[in-house]
């Protein structure tokens, strides 16, 4: 049997709750989409949510009920996926790229501080991997943080959940994320002005008065499968992080550095320093029936053509490997992943 690299955790009481909303005849965005708002307010600790259709989305409502306009600038990080790119765009603001840190992976406050500009409005932080990101350290006076908590929800920062501390947060619902509803995205802000702007914006339909506003809701079928999900979180946690540590034990000897930080890391990823092009190792696992892949398809300094001044993310992607972690691996698959690493790498 092929074991994937990413595989939702779904099970009998994600099928009945979606077949008790098709039994409803109410699909479309309504009463489960503001139980799942209030759901998700409440773990994370703010004071509300707005679902949307992706976290694309999420992030481009977000900017924009910022107020971030065309001219002003977004700082991002360059390692990772090109969706946070696209949502600056969309806003109409321009980005600009930071480069990590080697040790997580995660946005660098040097390089924040290097890229900052006089037009710089807002600072996008993935907590890459499920690994939380040194707010305080990043944090720019008059700059609002913007947590992209795609990897990371249910993770802590201290003794608050990511997602609680930004000018607003944003989810990501995709099939192979943390909490999984197939598509799906939501804003999360103690802002009630960024809420309201994002509620009124998501839909166009009976509006007394003209905006561009989209079509991005979320349904009550995904609102559904997105509470069962949320309360399993925390035992779907607890499992990706044994499975971690295991990881850990098996390969303490071979020097692959897994992602470091000081904080409540989830293991939405289980990344690898291999130390060279993991091509060739992403091949073995699979001839050994076993899917791997790069965290990190291509960063975004290399899809802009930007040469310099990215030495960390440049590194990272030369040879980071990310190999299967999710909940529903089972005790023989991750021992499988381990003896199939270890051949692979010729430890």
């Amino acid at each position: 049997m092929v074991i994937p690299h990413s595989r939702p955790t779904l099970g009998d009481e994600e099928a009945t709750a979606v077949l008790e909303i098709i039994r409803s005849g109410h699909v479309s965005q309504g009463e489960k989409v503001r139980e799942f708002e209030d759901a998700l307010a409440g773990f994370i600790g703010v004071r509300g949510a707005v679902a949307v259709n992706s976290g694309t989305s999420a992030l481009q409502l977000g900017l924009m009920a910022m107020g971030i306009r065309s001219g002003d600038d977004v700082l991002l990080p360059s390692f990772v996926c090109s969706a946070p790119l696209n949502a600056v765009y969309l806003a109409g603001a321009r980005p600009c790229l930071c480069d990590i840190e080697p040790e997580s992976f995660n946005i660098s406050p040097e390089s924040v501080k290097d890229n900052m500009t006089a037009g710089a409005k807002a600072v996008i932080v993935p907590h890459m991997f499920g690994n939380p990101a040194d707010l305080e350290r990043i944090e720019e006076p008059g700059i609002p943080l913007v947590e992209d908590c795609a990897h990371s929800v249910g993770a802590l920062y201290g003794n608050r959940r990511t997602g609680s501390m930004g000018r607003f947060s944003i989810l990501s619902f995709y099939a192979n994320k943390m909490l999984a509803c197939g598509e799906g995205g939501a804003i999360l802000s103690d802002d009630g002005d960024i809420l309201d702007f994002a509620r009124d914006r998501r839909d166009y339909d009976e509006k007394a008065d003209y905006k561009v506003r989209y079509n991005c809701k979320m349904t009550d079928i995904q609102a559904a499968l997105g509470l069962v999900q949320l309360k399993r979180l925390p035992d779907m946690i607890r499992r990706r992080k044994m499975i971690a540590a295991r990881y850990d034990e098996a390969f303490a000897d071979m020097h692959l550095c897994p992602p470091a930080g000081e904080f409540d890391h989830v293991y939405y990823r289980y990344v690898l320093r291999t130390g060279k092009d993991p091509a060739g190792i992403i091949a073995c696992m699979r001839e050994k029936g076993i899917m791997c892949s790069k965290p990190v398809f291509k960063p975004l300094h290399r899809y802009l053509e930007m040469r310099s001044g990215f030495r960390n993310t440049d590194e990272a992607y030369s040879n980071a490997l990310s190999i299967p972690v999710y909940p529903s691996l089972t005790e023989e698959e991750r021992e499988r992943v381990i003896k199939a690493v270890r051949e692979c790498m010729g430890a």
